[in-house]
């Protein structure tokens, strides 16, 4: 057999013995304590079979084999011992997860069939890993490539939105970050079931109707039941399912969940989306980020900080809302502005210069200007108050 072997005792003649009578049917290292096991692993593993003596100094068998499990998960673990008691085979099988439990003098036909056994269950787990790992990847891929043909659209965003995940993931230290990248990746693909004109306008931000926005919010809900059905994405499923939920609780699915008990890569994955959206509605990053953080209960605090590290901006905006006669030269508006009569004055995005602020003074005046208006203000990163001069609403009086 191909597969390797690794014996470990401290008695180096137990050890010999062992090479002696097993080195025709099996490739077979030793070492002679754990440390000594726990480099050779790292050095020249992964092996298909340990097995440990139970008592040796320093660092004993059970030791040794959980530490082995976390290193070596898939190698196949066996213990040998001189004192057979019930507390020592317990031990070993809770904390260590062995295959087999020998006991000393162990025959050497006996100990051939427990190692053949042994690498048998090794080809068992590996097979099936790989097995699971090549199913798992061609699903994926299936789906993108539908998604691909389906709604072009919607696959361009996933991309564009799984990057900025990566580097979301990355600064936040976050553990099996490849979930979350994958569940960014498959995110759109309960568009598959939503109209792609109303798939457009959504990306971009734009006002949709009650049924159309009844539409696109379904998209989450499908998604989620597609990756649901296939096996070992139920995780990523779940981070679909709940990509639009508010870390306030407020969005979908309407459900009880809210701050931590929503999955820590949907949060992740709502603020990339929306990120995305401001920045496809024409919005610059800077002014993406003063939105972003405008809307107050929207997201994870940590996910937060970790945005605006990643994009190690210089120069700031910040979100206000100012009555007409405090509107200064050099704000951005923030949203549109229309009058009573609901007539467009001023788009979204447009720097407010003299001329603009004679045309909103003179419909204030004479026809109304419903509320004060949203503008985005230039603030230079650790200043206090920014364009000083300016008497800003109270943002709680506008709501």
């Amino acid at each position: 057999m191909s597969e390797r072997i690794l014996c470990v005792d401290d008695d180096s003649n137990v050890l010999a013995a062992y090479k002696r009578a097993l080195h025709r049917r099996f490739q077979l290292d030793t070492a002679e304590g754990g440390e000594e096991a726990l480099a050779a692993v790292a050095a020249q593993g992964p092996y298909a079979v340990v097995v440990a003596d139970m008592r040796m100094p320093e660092m004993n068998g059970v030791e040794l084999l959980a530490r082995l499990r976390a290193l070596a998960p898939d190698t196949v673990r066996m213990m040998l011992t001189g004192n057979a008691d019930q507390q020592t085979a317990l031990e070993a099988v809770n904390e260590g997860h062995i295959f087999r439990f020998l006991t000393k003098p162990c025959p050497p036909e006996v100990f051939a069939q427990a190692l053949e056994a042994g690498i048998r269950q090794y080809h068992l787990i590996t097979a099936e890993r790989e097995l699971l790992s090549k199913t798992l990847a061609g699903a994926v891929r299936v789906l993108t490539d539908v998604l691909t043909l389906v709604s072009p659209v919607a696959f361009g965003r996933a991309t564009r939105v799984r990057r900025i995940v990566a580097e979301l993931c990355r600064e936040m230290g976050i553990a099996d970050a490849w979930r979350v990248e994958m569940a960014a990746m498959l995110s759109q693909i309960g568009c598959v079931a939503v109209p792609e004109n109303i798939i457009v306008r959504a990306y971009r931000g734009e006002e949709l109707s009650g049924t159309e926005q009844e539409a696109f919010c379904s998209y989450p809900r499908v998604g989620r039941d597609l990756l649901a059905a296939i096996p070992r994405l139920e995780q990523i499923a779940e981070i679909v399912g709940y990509q639009e939920k508010l870390f306030n609780g407020r969005g979908f699915p309407p459900d009880y969940r809210s701050g931590e008990q929503i999955p820590v890569g949907s949060r992740v994955l709502k603020l990339a989306l929306d990120w995305d959206t401001l920045i496809s509605g024409g919005l610059s990053p800077e002014m993406a980020l003063a939105e972003i953080n405008d809307r107050e209960g929207h997201y994870d605090p940590r996910v937060l900080e970790a945005v605006t590290a990643v994009l190690q901006v210089t120069e700031m905006h910040v979100v206000r809302r100012v009555m007409v006669n405090d509107l200064v030269d050099g704000m951005i508006l923030a949203e549109d502005v229309r009058s009573l009569q609901e007539t467009l004055l001023c788009s979204k995005g447009q720097e407010v210069t003299t001329a603009i602020r004679t045309r909103l003074r003179n419909y204030a005046v004479n026809i109304g200007i419903p509320k004060p208006i949203k503008v985005f203000v230039p603030m230079k990163v650790g200043a206090a108050y920014p364009l000083d001069g300016c008497e800003y609403v109270e943002e709680t009086t506008i709501e």
